[in-house]
């Protein structure tokens, strides 16, 4: 073995790919140029670059193909865009990422328009209700000054009712409660009046001057009685009629209670009405209340 030998001299043994560099006769060394390779001088026909498919046949460079110059070999990444074309292809593009607060933002918008929509229809509505409720379509005049409406009369006072306790007496009369169903407080009545010039004299007041239906409670013993009726000292024709209306057994005064009524002319304001027992009258009587019920004609 010379200096330089990795191995065997052989060249299918040393290179083998030896055979593309060999001459037509199938002779040479691994140096591909025909030529014997000479012992201590190193290989250099792994240098040489040819393009692909270019042998040579007597020292004349040839190229396989129909009419192709010779060129020599390039790597790809030294042509143009070689370098991109060697760039590995990125996996597939990621998806693009959504932008969730503008998403929110165009969300809160719309739900917004919603709302006004909704608001203005409503005050639409309450606006039609509003035309609507204001007929009939008669106008008034903001100038216009509301009517004043007279201020209402205070309520009457009620009529007078009194008992017989309250009546002046005269003549004689007296109160007694002997006799049980007199209507008054107590049961107390006016009792004497069968004595000529025994009396009951009521005061009252009256808002009105006019007739007044007035009303006279009494009892009798089941027969029929009268008495004289005198209004502010004026004397009534007609004496006040206490006839037996419930038609109660003769002598019966506890069954005997019931009540008549005469038409009696007042002033405004005091009166005096006197019933008294006079000349004439069937005065065995008992009297246990007077009362107004009402103005009449």
């Amino acid at each position: 073995m010379t200096a330089g030998n990795t191995g065997s001299d052989t060249p299918g043994n040393d290179d083998p790919f030896g055979y593309l560099y060999r001459s037509e006769g199938g002779e040479g060394g691994a140096g591909g140029d025909g030529a014997t390779r000479q012992q201590g001088v190193p290989r250099t026909s792994y240098n040489q670059v040819r393009a692909v498919g270019e042998r040579q046949y007597g020292g004349a460079s040839q190229q396989s193909g129909q009419g192709r110059q010779n060129a020599s070999y390039a790597a790809p990444e030294t042509l143009p865009g070689g370098e991109r074309a060697r760039t590995p292809q990125a996996g597939p593009p990621a998806p693009p990422q959504r932008n969730h607060k503008g998403l929110l933002i165009g969300a809160v918008a719309v739900v917004g328009v919603v709302c006004i929509a909704i608001g203005i229809a409503m005050l639409n509505n309450s606006g039609k209700e509003a035309d609507n409720k204001a007929q009939p379509s008669e106008t008034v005049s903001t100038s216009e000054q509301p009517e004043h409406k007279p201020a209402e009369k205070p309520s009457k006072a009620p009529l007078p009712k009194d008992d017989a306790g309250s009546l002046k007496l005269g003549g004689g009369a007296t109160t007694s409660k002997d006799v049980p169903g007199a209507h008054s407080a107590g049961g107390v009545y006016v009792a004497g009046m069968n004595t000529p010039g025994a009396s009951a004299t009521w005061t009252l007041n009256v808002e009105e001057e006019g007739a007044y239906k007035m009303w006279v409670g009494y009892g009798i013993p089941g027969q029929d009685r009268d008495l004289t009726l005198t209004v502010n000292g004026k004397r009534d024709e007609r004496p006040l009629n206490m006839k037996n209306f419930a038609g109660s057994e003769e002598g019966s005064w506890e069954k005997g209670w019931q009540k008549t009524w005469q038409r009696v002319p007042l002033n405004k304001g005091a009166n005096t009405v006197t019933l008294s027992c006079e000349d004439g009258n069937k005065c065995d009587v008992n009297i246990d209340q007077l009362w107004l019920e009402k103005k009449i004609a």
